[in-house]
This record gives structure tokens, C-alpha cells and sequence, in this order.
């Protein structure tokens, strides 16, 4: 059972992460390890040269989404917030889909050819629009806001145009997993079971991070572009 309420930097970082272990997710894309001891989480952010505010804002909103009503969008650091949304990507399509495709490859039997086959198109098209969605912030949205922080604003670009185009990633991940819960005729379960399981945390993992570039990372940038002019 998750611990609601807002955390705060007096509280011990090993308590943030005892009672809310998701949030390892959120420490790595940060560039925190383990091995703090009971340090605050003030402590642990200055020792790892992190934005304390940025990171608290980011965990408490997706602690407790319900009861953020308004996330608290002037307390980020924008650079911190790009930072974080990079490492996300990187570990995205660097380690976690590429960690999905070879515990599908362990669990799927081959014999099932058509259905099999179906499984891997599924997934790699899933993952294919995956990085597309996430290339194009790397290579357009990324360097807008960078140069906009530096003072450099484009007048060919807004980060409505990102707006507009910010689609949700989730059709062909609810189809893949639709043939392996109704279709899949498996001999066995606990490999099949953890893979899908672990589609599942990576689904919504995914959603967390588009829940952040949403109500944190578009409205932060919309705020500077408003100052800039």
C-alpha cells in the first residue's frame, strides 16, 4: 500500500522509497543511487547535484495525481525537468522495451507461428511509434526549449505545435496484449505471466511519463514563452 500525502525535503529518502518503491523509476532518471543511508531527501538531492524542488514535484504528482489539482509548475527547474524527460527516453528505449522484447522472445513459444508472428509485429510496431514520438522531442522540442532558456526563442516554432501533435502511444500495446490474455494458447505460465506483467508496469510507466510532459513540462514551457515575449 502506497503512503499518500505530499512528501517534503525534511522526510528520509529511504522512507520516500520503502513506502512508495515506484519511485526508483523517478530516482534513476535523476541520476540518484542507492546507499543514502537516513538522509533526507534534501540531503540525497544535494549530494547528487539535483534540483530538490523539481524532483519533489515530480513525485508527488504522480503519487497522488487525484489530489494535485494544480501542480506546482513555478517551483520546477526547466533545465532539471529536460534532463529527466532525456534520461526517461533513454532508458525507455535503451533498456526497458528492448528488456520486453527479449522476455517475449524467452516465452513465446515459435510453434504457435501465426499467432507468434502476430505478437512480434504487434510490439515492434508498438515500439517503432514509441521512438518516433520520442525522437522527434529529442530532435525539435528538446533544442526549442533549450535555446529558450537561453534567451533564443524561435519564432518558427511554440511548444503548441508539440501540443497538437502529442499523441498517446497505447493502441498497439492494448492490441498485443488483448492476443497474449485471449489468444495465445500458452503451456505454461510463469514466464508468459511475467513478461505480460511487466508489459503492463512498462505501459503504465509510459503513461506517467506522458502525464508529466503534459501537466508539468508543456505548461512550464508555455510559462517562459509568455515571459520571453
Amino acid at each position: 500500500m502506497y503512503k499518500l500525502g505530499k512528501y517534503r525535503g525534511n522526510d528520509r529518502m529511504s522512507d520516500l522509497v520503502c513506502e512508495n518503491y515506484p519511485v526508483l523509476q523517478v530516482m534513476s532518471r535523476f541520476g540518484i543511487g542507492l546507499g543514502f543511508g537516513d538522509k533526507t531527501i534534501s540531503e540525497v538531492c544535494a549530494d547528487a547535484g539535483v534540483d530538490e524542488s523539481t524532483f519533489l514535484v515530480i513525485v508527488n504528482l504522480l503519487l497522488d495525481r487525484e489530489r494535485v489539482a494544480e501542480p506546482e509548475v513555478d517551483k520546477i527547474s526547466l533545465p532539471a525537468l529536460v534532463d529527466y524527460l532525456h534520461n526517461s527516453h533513454d532508458y525507455f528505449l535503451g533498456f526497458r522495451l528492448p528488456a520486453i522484447r527479449r522476455e517475449l522472445i524467452g516465452s513465446i513459444d515459435c510453434a504457435a507461428q501465426e499467432v507468434s508472428l502476430a505478437i512480434f509485429r504487434f510490439f515492434d510496431e508498438y515500439v517503432a511509434e514509441v521512438r518516433n514520438h520520442m525522437q522527434y522531442e529529442e530532435r525539435t522540442v528538446f533544442p526549442y526549449v533549450r535555446s529558450l532558456i537561453a534567451g533564443q526563442p524561435s519564432g518558427r516554432y511554440n511548444i503548441g505545435i508539440f501540443l497538437r501533435r502529442h499523441d498517446q502511444v497505447e493502441a498497439k500495446m492494448t492490441e498485443l496484449k488483448n492476443i497474449l490474455i485471449k489468444y495465445y494458447p500458452a503451456t505454461g505460465s510463469n514466464e508468459l505471466n511475467s513478461t505480460l506483467f511487466d508489459i503492463f508496469t512498462c505501459e503504465a510507466d509510459l503513461a506517467s511519463h506522458n502525464y508529466i510532459e503534459d501537466h508539468l513540462f508543456i505548461p512550464a514551457v508555455r510559462g517562459l514563452e509568455n515571459r520571453t515575449k
